[in-house]
């Protein structure tokens, strides 16, 4: 059952707490956060609680409370629940562990689950197996432990399955203003992204952190993504959970390519939802969004007093959709008249320790630097340490930054390289200002690239609806290449003019027909190449015949017209994946497939406009432009051969399990482009 709103259970103005220790704590956690609401301990035997009377039940209670804090053993868990959903309370947190997550130990975990949903109705509940929320902004806790965190005015809400990476995630000094941080356990009810939803209606949150191990509804995502969107507030996501390949037998090329992450990268990107690899570049990434929203671009800048910190920052960049963009015309001559002439000027900039000290100068040069258009301007500073360094300096340079960036209205981050060399009292001082105080050069760029995808999502119209239908029950078949091939010629797929035959002496008389050269190959064979069931080039009847006669057994041989010699070769295929379901790979076909790893995915539906976007990322797309004054392939029959596939693809989703066509042969330019080769499987 869909929860009701959270806003009760995420901002409550009463609290009930339910059970001994744990609810003990919980109080003692508001009381320390300042909640300015009643909190009503409920015990059978307890006359009070640090100092508030005791309840024996809930319908004991003033009225029905807006949160409660279950913190008993899991049997009563389910009954406290029916009790609180009767009373009409506005949502719980679960505590209890011992259900779905427990089936290998516990035989009757999945069922005492499923009764836990049925006693909650449409009462919204967290959990079970979840330690709760700390809403920083009210200082309303349903938290059974201590934390990091604190009262604040504004910041971001960070939402995460793991209770203990929740706690670990509060005691950061950062300077991440964290204003939520959520736990959602078992999600047996209430998904990760069902709360993220809440939360951004939020006026005081300005970014979501979602830390899941896996996506189990498309339809929330989107949900998210598009609330996220309409109102301006970026959403990152940390995904575990990696797998090289489909958890499945690969019977096509497609299926190398096409890994479940792969896959969820690409419906991310798609969405606008931004992803990190680590906890600290999530952190980093929610610091750089909370100060400055999406960026406008993915051209950034770098200041330093150190060739290898500069050179740290270059290396970066490489293999990430940033870059360190060359400096203006029009900066260099103020550059230069501050900086001095031994000073090599570049982007990233290594400014020597010429103006160090000197506050107007380091001014002068930060402002400088920071008129040339960049997205972000960095400048990196690793503080020493106070018990043993005197830190004036470090500390006129943090001014200079400061009013170099009010000066020029642009975004200006300090970054220190070792996340110790930032101090937290620093780190907040700059973030309240207005300065995005990051730890971690290979952090920051992350976030930098991460922001600047999510601003370039947010500039181009709304994606499509992802396709998301449930695939029919029934036994595989697979189909001959012929029949393949018959089947997407009829959505527009070129493929070559060929025909079917059941012996070699029957293909010979076909290839007559047909006109040499033509290929010969071997049905009913998935991997053809490898099992010497192609033959190519076969320039006359008898030499039809001794290759078929060849080849190993087989359901009957297809023999088709020679393609000339193309100018790439494309994979095209599709791919169920067990969570997003079918999505388009689209990569460097042919013997390259594997070699040169050459692919980009493309969530369903899609259109001619991201078909062309996915090819021109592709290496292979500087052959098809004509590499060094080599002729050009046909891109625009590319783009509407892969279009063709990707609408089969579509049409065909309620029984398709795998496509496969590799390769599609790039013809010159003006003469098209043919499938060569096609795998179909499917449900009956």
């Amino acid at each position: 059952m869909t929860p009701g709103p959270l806003d009760r259970l995420l901002r409550p103005q009463t609290i009930a707490v339910f059970g001994g220790r744990e609810a003990r704590r919980v109080i003692e956690q508001c009381d320390r956060m300042g909640f300015a609401g009643e909190i009503w301990p409920v015990h059978p035997k307890l006359g009070e609680v640090l100092g508030r009377p005791c309840y024996r039940s809930v319908s004991d209670l003033p009225s029905a409370p807006d949160a409660a804090f279950v913190g008993v053993n899991r049997m009563l868990t389910v009954e406290i629940v029916r009790s609180l959903s009767r009373a009409g309370a506005g949502g719980a947190v679960c505590y209890a562990s011992g259900f779905s997550e427990a089936t290998a130990e516990l035989s009757d975990g999945a069922e005492l689950q499923q009764a836990l949903l049925e006693a909650a109705g449409d009462m919204p509940i967290l959990g079970p197996n979840c330690y709760g929320l700390i809403n920083g902004l009210d200082g309303a806790l349903l938290w059974p432990d201590q934390h990091g965190m604190r009262r604040m005015a504004r910041g971001v809400a960070i939402l995460t399955q793991s209770s203990n990476i929740a706690i670990n995630l509060t005691m950061q000094t950062r300077g991440v203003p964290i204003a939520y941080m959520v736990t959602a356990g078992n999600q047996a009810q209430t998904s990760l992204c069902d709360v993220a939803c809440a939360l951004i209606d939020d006026p005081r949150v300005t970014a979501v952190g979602l830390h899941v191990e896996g996506f189990g509804d498309l339809a929330a995502l989107e949900r998210l993504a598009a609330m996220a969107r309409h109102s301006r507030k970026p959403v990152v996501v940390l995904k575990v959970g990696k797998s090289e390949q489909a958890k499945r037998a690969a019977v096509s090329h497609t299926a190398s390519l096409s890994g479940s992450d792969a896959v969820a990268n690409a419906v991310l990107a798609r969405l606008g939802l931004g992803r990190v690899q680590s906890l600290p570049a999530l952190l980093e990434t929610l610091k750089l969004l909370h100060v400055a929203g999406p960026l406008a671009g993915h051209s950034i800048s770098s200041m330093s007093c150190s060739g290898g910190e500069a050179s740290l920052m270059a290396d970066a960049a490489v293999g990430r959709a940033v870059e360190f963009g060359a400096l203006q015309p029009q900066q260099l001559p103020r550059l230069r008249r501050v900086l001095g002439e031994m000073v090599t000027l570049s982007n990233p900039l290594d400014y020597h320790t010429f103006v160090w000290g000197d506050f107007a100068r380091q001014t002068e040069a930060f402002s400088a630097m920071f008129e040339g258009g960049y997205a972000l301007n960095l400048v990196v500073l690793d503080f020493p340490r106070g018990d043993r360094c005197d830190a004036s300096e470090w500390a006129m340079t943090v001014e200079a930054v400061m009013t170099a960036a009010a000066a020029t209205g642009a975004l200006a981050g300090l970054l220190a390289t070792l996340p110790e060399n930032m101090p937290e009292p620093i780190a907040e001082r700059l973030m309240a200002n207005g300065i995005v105080a990051l730890c971690g050069i290979d952090e920051t760029i992350a976030a930098a690239e991460v922001a600047a995808g999510i601003g370039r999502a947010w500039k181009a119209p709304p994606p499509l609806p992802l396709l998301d239908v449930p695939l029919v029950a029934g036994e595989i078949e697979t189909l001959t290449e012929a029949d393949a091939k018959s089947e997407l010629a009829a959505f527009g797929l070129p493929v070559p003019e060929g025909l079917s035959a059941s012996s070699p002496g029957e293909a010979a008389e076909l290839a007559e027909r047909l006109g040499f050269p033509v290929v010969l190959k071997g049905l009913g064979i998935a991997h053809k190449t490898e099992a010497g069931a192609v033959a190519l080039n076969l320039n006359d009847s008898e030499a039809v015949s001794n290759a078929g006669t060849a080849m190993p057994p087989n359901a009957g041989y297809l023999v088709e017209k020679m393609i000339d010699p193309p100018i790439a070769e494309l994979i095209v295929g599709a791919i169920r994946d067990p969570v997003f379901g079918l999505s388009l790979t689209v990569g460097a076909g042919g013997i390259f497939v594997e070699l040169l790893e050459d692919s980009v995915i493309l969530p369903l539906p899609a259109t001619k406009t991201d078909i062309h976007a996915a090819i021109s990322r592709l290496k292979l797309a500087k052959l098809i432009s004509g590499y060094r004054g080599r002729p050009k392939g046909d891109l625009e029959a590319a783009v509407a051969a892969v279009a063709a596939a990707a609408d089969y693809v579509v049409m065909n989703a309620t029984h398709l399990e795998e496509l496969d066509i590799n390769p599609l042969m790039v013809l010159p330019e003006g003469r098209g482009v043919a499938a060569v080769d096609a795998l179909i499987r499917r449900r009956r």
